[in-house]
């Protein structure tokens, strides 16, 4: 029984090992079997490279047709879990087909990556980036290893905005009035807009379903901002039809409001700056914070 046992195991060990991983920011990620792991977080255009060390089991050696890794950019739906549609897929061959006696080490790297959705998990879909490391052999199945790793749209150290207006509640015909700073700017904008966006949830729990709508969109700058620049925001609510916020009503509907900052770059990126506001009817006080 144990020989059964284990006919079944791998023959060889892969790691797959990221160059700066002792410097890299790690977030935390939910695996398949709810176990929860750190894994390492990239941005768009970075270059990731690395190892990839095999080692046979001893007394074994492992007869392949190559080894390849690959970097792939995958969504699952969660109604058909196991089926990935791939959106982003490099390849790079690491071994010409051959023997492996001993433990071998193989250096990667993938050069200037574009990822062009971030990483996420969701209750009915995860969209994520693997490296995918195959071992490939004739007569029997492929040996295979996954290493999971993240991508965010992380413009901290590009893009620092402050948006500054005068409160928070609003009456229906009331004047959203405020600024917009430029700390830092080192990505090439193209232009940027204010929106009014409604969001309206019905249901609960599991059966919440939530609904977004853009009411309303102005334009407040056309061209590339510098550092120090501030750009003033005066939006009048009039012209839009507009209702209180709801909050909870009987445990069955919400209505919020928010203020969506949308930046465009030159190459068509958007970024985006949103801050929830209350609104109310001009009779009625200003519902409490």
């Amino acid at each position: 029984m144990n020989y059964i046992i284990g006919a079944f195991k791998p023959p060889c060990d892969i790691s797959i090992t990221f160059s700066d991983a002792r410097t890299r920011k790690q977030v935390s990620v939910k695996k398949d079997n709810g176990k929860t792991t750190m894994v390492p977080v990239f941005q768009s255009l970075e270059t990731i490279s690395g190892e990839v060390s095999i080692a046979p089991v001893p007394g074994k050696r492992i007869e392949h047709t190559g080894v390849k890794i690959e970097l792939l950019g995958q969504i699952e739906l969660y109604f058909d879990r196991g089926n990935f549609y791939d959106f982003t897929s490099l390849v790079r061959e690491l071994d010409i087909p051959g023997e492996i006696y001993e433990r071998k080490t193989f250096p990667f790297e993938f050069s200037t990556v574009e990822m062009p959705y971030e990483s996420y998990n969701g209750t009915n879909v995860r969209l994520r980036y693997i490296l995918k490391v195959t071992i490939g052999r004739n007569y029997v199945g492929n040996i295979v290893e996954y290493r999971d790793f993240c991508m965010e749209v992380g413009i901290e150290d590009c893009l620092h905005i402050e948006f500054e207006y005068s409160k928070s509640k609003y009456h229906l015909n009331d004047v959203i009035i405020g600024k917009i700073y430029f700390l830092l700017v080192r990505i090439k904008i193209k232009n940027m807009e204010l929106e009014i966006r409604r969001r309206e949830s019905t249901g609960s729990g599991s059966n919440t379903y939530v609904e977004t709508e853009t009411l309303a969109k102005f334009e407040l700058m056309d061209g590339a901002p510098v550092r120090g620049e501030s750009i003033p925001v005066r939006l009048f609510l009039t012209p839009y039809e507009l209702t209180p916020t709801y909050r909870n009503i009987n445990n069955k509907f919400s209505v919020k409001y928010y203020l969506n900052l949308v930046l465009v770059d030159e190459e068509d990126r958007r970024y985006f700056k949103q801050q929830e506001i209350t609104m109310y009817h001009l009779l009625e006080s200003p519902p409490a914070s």
